[in-house]
């Protein structure tokens, strides 16, 4: 992708200058974001993604009238389950419908100006008229498409983000809106983390958003403490802890100085590898969702073309490759090879020509694992 090149996603301006003007700083409307935009999905075909027990979704029936009190149901849910289309006020929402559509997943390629690394998924909502999930801010980036009908958004920079209390979802109690729109299909809006938001729908309408992982500090301390410490044994090494000038003590419960020290260094040690923490990072972010899982393929004689499963998730760093929460070291053409499918999702015929034997064997044990797609009508040209 040209990031100098302007987008009419972007309302004319170029991924470059949205980088550097409104990500996470303020909210962007464009009009026509891509224009004659129709659902990708059908209402029948949404409703039955939200009944299979791998999908998650959410069942919102809301009070924007007055009329009636929140409340909030987590799918699967039956068709009759669903309230009628006549009723008012509420809301479906299907969440990863990226990972079960490929006509959803190729609309959030569109949307790689942005690291992959920060890419989380595209969740589906449909409302019938009055419809919503009240005043809330989210944690993350989000682009909202309109696909079918019209919602109106009233948006603000909320300092008092207090929360209705005894509420099953997240909702501000003073909300104050500074903008509002009513977008159509096609039409899209920006909002940066924290910033306030309603949308309400005025009649049946379905709405795309496209949101963004934020990962939240102490818990990826988490995340890649545990795996650094999977490896620890062969980093650290098994070196035992030694206090032969232990004196005797008259408070035996107190912990000892040097065996904290110890604790320390062991620590040091496993974080000292260069490439623990990357490699580290890698895995975790590649690693597919829990509801996501692959069916074994059979790889080809001979690779003419691969793609990357939608659900794949493949990145790389100076040193490693990343896919579905493993790494390989990699360097060489080999390592550009890789790095080229990570960017593109797709590599062919004459990309492979060059391809080691090495290359080739890793290439088709994703194919055999599913990650991996080959010789397709839908590969890179």
């Amino acid at each position: 992708m040209n990031v100098n090149k302007p987008l009419t996603l972007l309302g004319g301006i170029s991924p470059a200058e949205f980088m550097n003007t409104y990500w996470q700083r303020k909210p962007l409307l464009v009009r026509q974001a891509i224009p004659e935009f129709t659902a990708l999905l059908s209402r029948p075909e949404l409703f039955d993604l939200a009944g299979q027990p791998e999908v998650e979704s959410r069942l919102v029936v809301g009070d924007n009238d007055g009329q009636r009190a929140w409340d909030m149901q987590r799918g699967p849910f039956k068709r009759r389950a669903i309230p009628k289309l006549t009723e008012r006020d509420w809301t479906l929402l299907v969440q990863g419908v990226d990972l079960h559509d490929d006509r959803v997943a190729a609309l959030m390629q569109q949307f790689r100006f942005v690291p992959d690394a920060r890419l989380d998924d595209v969740m589906i909502s449909y409302a019938t008229d009055g419809g919503g999930v009240g005043p809330h801010f989210d944690s993350y980036d989000v682009f909202l498409l309109q696909a079918h009908g019209q919602r109106r958004w009233r948006i603000g920079r909320q300092k008092d983000l207090s929360l209705v209390p005894d509420m099953p979802l997240k909702i501000l109690a003073n909300f104050k809106p500074e903008q509002e729109w009513v977008l159509n299909p096609g039409d899209m809006l920006y909002l940066p983390p924290r910033y306030a938001h309603d949308g309400v729908a005025v009649g049946e309408c379905m709405t795309y958003s496209v949101g963004f992982r934020t990962p939240q500090m102490g818990d990826l301390a988490r995340e890649l403490l545990i795996r650094v410490s999977e490896e620890a044994e062969e980093s650290v090494g098994c070196e035992l802890y030694k206090d032969a000038d232990q004196a005797a003590v008259t408070k035996p419960a107190a912990i000892p100085e040097g065996l904290v020290d110890f604790a320390k260094s062991a620590l040091q040690r496993a974080v000292n590898d260069p490439l623990a923490l990357p490699r580290a990072l890698g895995e975790f972010l590649t690693e597919p969702k829990a509801n996501v899982w692959f069916e074994a393929g059979t790889p080809p004689d001979v690779l003419k073309n691969v793609h990357l499963d939608r659900r794949s998730r493949m990145m790389y760093d100076d040193h490693h490759i990343f896919l579905n929460g493993e790494s390989w070291r990699a360097a060489g053409k080999d390592a550009t090879l890789m790095r080229k499918l990570a960017d593109e999702r797709g590599l062919n015929e004459a990309s492979l020509a060059g391809a080691s034997a090495d290359a080739l064997s890793l290439l088709n044990d994703w194919c055999d694992d599913g990650w991996l797609h080959a010789n397709a009508h839908n590969a890179p040209r």
